[in-house]
């Protein structure tokens, strides 16, 4: 029986963390095509000398996953997951290797702290309890999967679908920090996402009043929603309070106090798509637009929906044809799993860790609709899909310190 303890075991091996996260860095996997076979055998050959279960899952014979198990002194079922494909990259727009290079205390590449590092702190982690002949208190089952960052159904969803995720709790190891600040993304926001499509008259650009300008139409429709929506001050949920409030102090240094406020007070309401017309000198005849809407956890994401139908009934010449929608998720932000993530990094990095909402929604959503309570956490820096994308030595150290730490906290977090 070794002396040493899984946190002790990854503070004295952070150059072999170095070594790994830099192993799989080189191997790219950019999303799409978002091919993640290589990178999978790479883990396995880490993980072959472990007395630890390893099981690949497959329903994309070029996105498999992979399953690690470590048995604990209970069935209780803590989740770590973590996505093996990143966003694509140019080269040409980075000053360091985006394939992996170190300098000084700095490891760059393209999936550094998004999220291949926090990767690579799992996997040590797993080590670290098997180096240390240390049992977890409860079961530890880590997920690294696939097609993350499209939005894929080979990852995740297809373990979901096959009840190869039966946890009770997760930790996304998605970086959850921005300029020096740390956090744990408790929440998600709702969306609605829809397609507008505006019908008109055409007409010949020089004599544009013989006609009826499906583009003009389309935008008045938009602005409409703007004015209708975008300044009525959201319905939350009283229970959603602490959390919204800790988004807003959160988000204030690098947006302004009242842009964050507004963020979550309010829904955003973004154009991302708008076409029509055929010529600079046509009336164009039809428009299409694609809409981006969302909404604090705690909102009725259905009920929003009825209202905005209704206003774009009011609208002529304008029909939805196309609608997506979601409904925002939340932790209670003294769970035992908040708690204990955020009191374990706390420790750690000895500096506060704010309780946020997620200005978007990801895998955690799906988690939590699955019944899986979950939150996201993993140190790291704000150069999420950038260029010269970077991790500090010691994020990727505290990361496994605090991997290896969770399962004692949140154990003594659960009611007996």
């Amino acid at each position: 029986m070794s002396d040493a303890t899984p946190p002790a075991y990854v503070r004295d091996h952070r150059e072999k963390l170095v070594t790994l996260a830099l192993d799989l860095l080189t191997i790219d996997t950019s999303n799409p095509p978002g091919k993640t076979r290589e990178i999978v055998t790479e883990i396995e050959g880490f993980l072959d000398p472990l007395p630890v279960d390893v099981e690949r899952f497959t329903v994309d014979p070029a996105k498999p996953n992979l399953l690690v198990r470590i048995p604990g002194e209970s069935d209780r079922t803590l989740l770590y997951n973590g996505h093996l494909d990143t966003v694509r990259f140019e080269a040409d727009a980075w000053t360091h290797e985006p394939l992996g290079e170190r300098v000084d205390d700095r490891v760059y590449g393209r999936g550094a702290t998004d999220m291949k590092g926090a990767v690579a702190s799992m996997l040590l982690a797993i080590q670290a309890f098997a180096a240390t002949d240390a049992t977890p208190p409860v079961t530890l089952l880590f997920a690294f999967v696939s097609d993350e960052e499209v939005g894929g159904d080979a990852g995740l969803p297809a373990l979901l679908e096959a009840g190869q995720l039966a946890a009770d709790a997760c930790v996304i190891g998605e970086p959850t920090c921005e300029a020096g600040r740390h956090s744990v993304t408790v929440a998600d926001r709702g969306s609605i996402w829809l397609t507008l499509e505006a019908s008109g008259e055409g007409a010949h650009g020089s004599r544009p009043v013989l006609g009826v300008n499906a583009v003009d139409r389309l935008y008045d429709a938009v602005e409409t929603l703007r004015d209708r929506f975008g300044s009525r001050r959201l319905d939350i949920d009283p229970a959603m309070e602490p959390i919204v409030n800790e988004s807003v102090e959160y988000y204030a240094p690098s947006l302004g106090e009242d842009i964050a406020r507004d963020l979550f007070r309010y829904p955003s309401i973004n154009l991302g798509v708008l076409e029509g017309g055929d010529a600079i000198n046509s009336v164009p005849q039809s428009a299409r637009a694609e809409i981006d809407i969302r909404l604090t956890a705690g909102v009725e994401t259905p009920d929003v929906l009825s209202e905005i139908r209704s206003c774009v009934a009011d609208c002529e010449g304008i029909t939805i044809t196309d609608v997506s929608w979601s409904v925002g998720t939340a932790e209670e932000p003294d769970s035992p799993l908040v708690e204990a993530v955020t009191s374990t990094a706390a420790t750690v990095t000895g500096e506060r860790v704010f309780r946020r909402s997620a200005t978007g929604g990801g895998d955690a959503k799906t988690l939590r609709n699955a019944g899986v309570p979950t939150v996201e956490f993993a140190l790291g820096t704000d150069t999420v899909h950038a260029p010269d994308e970077y991790v500090p030595v010691d994020v990727l150290v505290d990361n496994a310190a605090i991997y290896t730490r969770l399962p004692v906290v949140w154990t003594s977090q659960l009611a007996p």
